[in-house]
């Protein structure tokens, strides 16, 4: 231990005397240990840690699936059937999401809703900070109206009132008792703020019907010795029975389990150790810098080793003294890389605050720290362990005889072997931001179907306990008309979803003539609600026949005897005409004119028979990236309307301009009724592709630390050649070379070991880039131009950094030179 403490001590003074090259050594080591750490925070919140639910790992996420959709909801009455019939949960819970208007307490307000079963709380093993959570009884048909309070809303809306447990607020004009208040950071399902029982909802439109799903999924703890395969074989076994019980509706569904994490993760695990992976290779190249400084350094110190040497220091004992002080300087480099860790993480979540799960879980804790470390020490054995291998072979008689005189060509291969891997590893990761960029331009260049310019979005739920049918047909009538009479609206219209958001419903048809399909195989339409003007304000163009006009409406029903129809039939027969997508005319009646073809709305004789009214063009509903496999359809929202809708103005002027005037609208036609998630359809395309502008950025990121380093490494390196060859040099100059004999020796040494590491790292990337491969749009990862074009810019911007020390060389001054030792 005395002998370690006299190691620190002495490097510590030797790393003193040097702050020039202990300078710069923290800083490049504090880039790529700081870049590791702020990728590793990311992956521990998101991917290590486990959920903050007692043994998570048991928690598994479910829902239906069918032959057409892998990701359907739960159907109420399979729930039922499910919680009582499986041997292999402790509970299976379930949950959807909606918005309550919050009123009389200051300013309306829209929150985000989460509709639960009443064992939500135990299968999740949760427990509220004050008062309790919902009963049985309370999760029934006409139970009292409770709901649960977020700790966020209890701070922010109410200001933290420790009484408001048992008080009453209004949520959608019906007064709730709050029963709880949650604990702070407890978020399921993601982003709610208050929850209310979901079996009171369980007697609306549909939900006793089988192949109504309205938005269900599951959450469910496994039993203690049940593995998830097993679950998996259960839950089959039951949606089998249930098949051969109810074919008409539940023919081909089975049970979608996985476990909960995965469902919060996705796609997002791959990506973010590829990210870790691409961080590696900036270390790999900070420490190759490091390491040829160390070298270089070295060289400068081969008489004090020497005389180290003389006086009875065995070679281990000296490269130990030598680790010492780089693990040293890598601790320093690791303090460094914590604090750019933190602005690391900080602008991580900047560029992409939403589209990181668990974003609120990130950050540096002991698992970190402990990371860190690891990375520090492990960092400083790797780029000093070979140098001081090297430095440690001390030949005293030839080391005093040149007195310090650089002896460098048994090292010069070493170095050589480091700035190839620095310019290897800095290519492979600008080929795949290359990559990136080109499929991220690709991506801005696709024709989304409508057009962005100057689109304002808006939320609008209107209350159905206090607008029925006709008054949510009135309110969106009046809203519309209001708003085209203001300056600077240049057309206004509302819809049940927007494009890129999958915002629209799925629904099963027939078509008219043709045999009618098992449910299992029956057609899907992506269907979606639209007033009048909805195609002239998105600007999707009109391919055939006509848009919605304002005799699109319920008229046809009138006289006829709807008393055998339930309340959902019966909104849902007033639909008799559709407008359908290019795609669905191609598809359904190629080399045929769709105009006046009908379609059925799902396979029961009651549903709606609807004739084609025109044909407009196909828009991406879920992203720009991909297109769905439904074709598409919009129904007239006169004769269908809805409480929940996105109301879209078209403005002449910044629409953000619009905003104030919206909302002063709404309100004029009811003080009471908030609107929430305003954005313009930029801000909608922008959220679209964060995902892939997250890679960019960071991939660009790294690439250029890289590139950086890179750089500095091969300058460092022929200026440190040129300074060795300064005696060569200036016996070629005084035996009559040229300026460019000396030009042409210098970056034709550093070139050779340019052009080889473009052609390993070349090499490299075309292995590697092949893992981006799912996550490039319109380019293939082995793309040859830009593998060709990032070859072409390493080399010139390689040709620069050794052109700077050879210009140096060729003004050696003979003389100088001869002298020089």
């Amino acid at each position: 231990m005395q002998t370690l403490w006299q190691d620190l001590r002495y490097g510590a003074r030797m790393l003193l005397k040097s702050p020039g090259f202990t300078l710069i050594a923290i800083i490049t080591l504090a880039l790529g240990i700081g870049a590791n750490t702020a990728i590793f925070s990311v992956i521990n919140g998101v991917l290590l840690r486990p959920l903050p639910y007692d043994q998570s790992d048991r928690l598994v996420l479910m829902n239906e699936r069918s032959r057409q959709m892998d990701g359907m909801s739960i159907s109420w009455p399979n729930y039922q059937d499910w919680r009582a019939q499986n041997q292999s949960f402790d509970g299976i819970a379930v949950f959807n999401r909606d918005s309550y208007n919050l009123t009389g307490n200051g300013e309306p307000e829209q929150l985000r809703a989460g509709q639960v079963t009443a064992n939500l709380f135990s299968v999740l093993r949760v427990k509220p900070m004050q008062g309790r959570v919902f009963t049985e009884e309370e999760d029934k048909i006409g139970g009292p109206p409770v709901v649960l309070l977020s700790y966020g809303i209890w701070q922010r809306r109410f200001g933290g009132d420790a009484n408001i447990v048992n008080r009453t607020i209004l949520l959608n004009d019906k007064s709730y008792t709050v029963i709880g208040i949650m604990a702070a950071g407890f978020n399921f399902p993601s982003r709610v703020e208050i929850w209310v029982p979901v079996g009171q909802l369980s007697n609306g439109p549909g939900w006793q019907q089988r192949g109504n799903h309205p938005g269900l999924y599951g959450v469910a703890r496994l039993k203690d010795g049940v593995t998830l395969e097993q679950a998996r074989a259960d839950m089959d076994n039951i949606a089998v029975k249930l098949e051969q019980q109810y074919r008409d509706s539940n023919e081909g569904d089975r049970v979608r389990i996985i476990p909960l994490l995965e469902n919060y993760v996705g796609d997002v695990r791959a990506r973010l150790w590829t990210l870790l992976g691409a961080v590696g290779f900036v270390l790999l190249i900070a420490c190759a810098n490091v390491a040829n400084l160390t070298l270089a350094r070295a060289t400068m110190r081969q008489k004090e080793l020497a005389v180290r040497a003389a006086l009875g220091a065995g070679r281990w004992r000296i490269v130990r003294q030598l680790l010492t002080e780089n693990v040293l300087l890598s601790v320093l480099g690791g303090g460094g890389g914590l604090l750019l860790a933190v602005w690391g993480i900080d602008l991580i979540l900047k560029v992409n605050p939403d589209g990181i799960p668990r974003a609120q879980e990130i950050g540096l804790d002991n698992r970190v720290l402990l990371f860190t470390l690891l990375v520090s020490v492990l960092t400083g054995v790797v780029f000093g362990l070979i140098p001081a291998l090297q430095t440690s072979k001390v030949d005293l008689h030839e080391t005093l005889k040149e007195a310090g005189r650089g002896n460098s060509g048994r090292k010069q291969w070493l170095r050589s072997s480091l700035v190839v891997t620095e310019i290897a590893a800095a290519l492979m990761l600008l080929v795949g931001a290359g990559l990136l960029i080109r499929s991220f331009y690709r991506l801005h260049q696709v024709n989304p179907g409508f057009s962005y310019d100057r689109l304002l979005s808006v939320n609008i739920s209107l209350p159905e306990q206090k607008y029925k049918e006709q008054q949510q047909r009135d309110f969106y009538t009046r809203l519309l008309e209001n708003l085209r009479a203001v300056p600077g609206v240049q057309s206004a219209a509302v819809a049940s979803g927007l494009p890129l958001g999958n915002n629209g419903w799925q629904t099963s048809f027939t078509v008219e003539g043709r045999p009618v399909p098992p449910p299992s195989d029956t057609p899907m339409v992506e269907a979606c609600l639209v007033s009048p003007d909805y195609f002239k304000t998105m600007g999707i163009p009109l391919k055939a026949g006509r848009a919605f006009n304002e005799q699109d409406n319920k008229q046809h029903l009138a006289g006829r005897d709807l008393s055998g129809y339930t309340e959902e039939q019966r909104r849902g027969i007033g639909l008799n005409v559709i407008v359908i997508d290019e795609e669905f005319a191609h598809k359904f009646w190629p080399n045929e004119d769709p105009i006046g073809k009908r379609i059925r709305g799902g396979t029961e004789a009651k549903a709606p028979m609807m004739t084609v009214v025109g044909v407009v063009g196909r828009v991406r509903m879920e992203e720009l990236k991909s297109s769905s496999g439904f074709v598409q359809g919009y129904f007239a929202y006169e004769q269908m309307p809805f409480a929940g809708m996105t109301l879209v103005v078209k403005s002449t002027l910044d629409p953000n301009a619009l905003i104030a005037t919206v909302r002063q609208q709404v309100l004029a036609l009811d003080a009471n009724q908030p609107i929430y998630n305003i954005r313009t359809m930029e801000q909608i395309r922008d959220e679209s592709i964060s995902t892939e502008k997250f890679n960019l950025v960071l991939w660009s990121l790294f690439a250029s630390v890289a590139l950086a380093l890179a750089l500095v490494g091969v300058y460092g390196v022929m200026s440190y050649a040129v300074t060795q060859r300064t005696h060569e040099i200036g016996i070629r100059v005084a035996l009559g070379a040229q300026t460019g004999d000396v030009l042409s020796l210098v970056i034709g040494q550093g070139m050779k070991l340019a052009l080889i590491g473009v052609a390993s790292g070349l090499l490299g990337a075309w292995l590697l880039t092949r893992l981006m491969a799912k996550w490039l749009f319109g380019v293939s990862a082995t793309d040859p131009l830009t593998f060709a074009g990032i070859a072409l810019l390493l080399t010139l911007v390689a040709l620069v950094a050794c052109y700077l020390p050879a210009r140096r060389a060729t003004r050696v001054d003979p003389m100088v030179a001869l002298r020089y030792e």
